[in-house]
């Protein structure tokens, strides 16, 4: 009964009862004139949906989202342009469009009709703070009668991706400059003291600036020949995030891991900025996907989840085979054993930031119940007491151990600072209450000279 009244509105399901009504009270009491109205009544909704099925309506649906990729937070705006190109126009439309939870309601609206080869245009705004890659779509359309007595739902099928990412915060630009990006000419002296062979003369090629061959060499050889003064990670970024849960702490937005990876896309976000082409690299390994390296790291990281490995074996990995550059890790809690592997994977004498984040100060205690009355050798509170013992404070005790394990994440995570500043890494601590910009600053104030890095990256790959 429920499918066979799905199409009519309420009028229309009214009229139906009305009619229903007047024709049984004409049969019982004999008026004919009475069925007659019932059966008008009850035949006006029948037509009704009968004419809107049989509808030749031929509409058009496009859909535009602008921007398609936001940071999270930040508004967008949905445009449909909704077009009849049937030779007929068209009664009441409802459109609805299918929206997320996570973008807000559903938006709805009332078009009178559209004229032949008519057009309207319909727009309504996207917000999320949740990244992530949503869905938007279909448009369901539900044409009515000229009366209101009958709505049949109809959708389009296309669908529009809509991508947000992590939050993205403008970093200085005073860390990332001379000997890191490679320029001057410290960097020669540190390719040359550091092994690279970039400082040898190599043939000429197309494309090559003429004010970098070597005269002298040129002589020498018989054929033009130019110097190699740019190290081979001058205009590359290996950006490594460490997804473990296990090294995480907090829940939501608010949580360690979120935190990470939003500076892992504000980090990617400015190298890219700067010139330079990098790679996404997880703990599982490196995130292989086609296109620019800030589309693609936006990307992958609006949809990364924490994974359950224990250690950065594949992350390391692939930093030591992969092409030389920057290295920069986001990390969570490290242990000194995985501290060590990180350290060993800065192969050469590129250089290598490293941004510890403090998880304790995420996390968020909770007060004891009343469970906890009882000691951890069974016996209650009361028991003590009538035993002549002193009973256990369960309050301290709770409260002790919540202390004692945030001291102990503390001193691991300056243990593993220790390890990765004896490697010849650029390393900062940072807390729930620290601003990444303000943690991307400190970073300056740790000047590491070209001789520093030579010397300190053979500790990188004994750790």
């Amino acid at each position: 009964m429920r499918s066979l009244l799905a199409g009519f509105t309420i009028r229309g399901t009214s009229f139906l009862a009305a009619g229903t009504v007047a024709v049984l009270a004409g049969v019982m009491l004999g008026e004919r004139d009475l069925i007659s109205v019932g059966a008008l009544l009850m035949a006006l909704p029948l037509l009704a949906a009968l004419a809107a099925s049989r509808a030749r309506y031929r509409l058009s649906c496009v859909r535009s989202i602008t921007p398609p990729r936001v940071p999270a937070g930040q508004p967008a705006r949905a445009s449909l342009r909704l077009e009849n190109i049937s030779r007929l126009p068209t009664g009441l439309l409802l459109a609805e469009d299918t929206v997320p939870y996570a973008l807000g309601t559903r938006p709805r609206y009332v078009l009178n009709g559209i004229e032949r080869d008519g057009v309207r245009e319909l727009s309504y705004p996207l917000r999320s703070d949740l990244r992530g890659k949503f869905a938007v779509g279909p448009l369901e359309i539900r044409i009515a009668d000229a009366f209101g007595l009958v709505e049949v739902g109809r959708s389009f099928s296309s669908r529009t991706t809509f991508v947000v990412t992590p939050k993205v915060v403008a970093l200085p630009r005073s860390v990332v400059a001379g000997s890191w990006m490679g320029h001057g000419d410290g960097t020669t002296r540190a390719a040359a003291a550091a092994g690279e062979d970039d400082v040898i003369p190599r043939a000429y090629r197309d494309g090559d600036e003429l004010r970098r061959v070597h005269w002298r060499s040129t002589a020498r050889y018989g054929e033009l020949m130019v110097r190699r003064e740019e190290q081979r990670w001058r205009n590359r970024v290996l950006l490594l995030l460490d997804t473990r849960s296990s090294a995480h702490s907090g829940t939501g937005p608010t949580s360690s891991f979120e935190f990470a990876v939003s500076a892992a896309a504000s980090i990617g976000v400015h190298f890219a900025h700067e010139g330079l082409d990098g790679q996404l690299i997880t703990d599982a390994g490196p995130v292989a996907a086609a296109g620019l390296f800030e589309d693609v790291l936006l990307d992958s990281l609006s949809v990364i989840k924490p994974s359950r490995c224990r250690d950065l074996g594949a992350g390391t990995a692939a930093l030591r085979g992969g092409n030389s550059g920057i290295i920069v890790a986001i990390a969570g809690q490290l242990s000194a054993g995985v501290a060590r592997q990180l350290a060993a994977s800065r192969r050469d004498a590129g250089p290598a930031i490293a941004l510890l984040l403090a998880v304790s100060t995420w996390s968020s205690p909770q007060a004891p119940g009343p469970s906890e009355a009882v000691s951890r050798n069974g016996r209650s509170a009361a028991t003590g007491a009538s035993n002549g013992e002193r009973p256990p404070d369960p309050v301290s005790q709770q409260q002790a151990g919540l202390a004692g394990r945030p001291a102990g994440r503390a001193a691991e995570t300056a243990a593993a600072a220790g390890i990765l500043r004896a490697a010849g890494w650029r390393v900062i601590s940072v807390d729930s209450s620290t601003q990444l910009a303000a943690a991307w600053q400190q970073l300056a104030a740790f000047p590491v000279a070209p001789e520093h890095l030579h010397s300190t990256s053979n500790a990188g790959g004994a750790g």
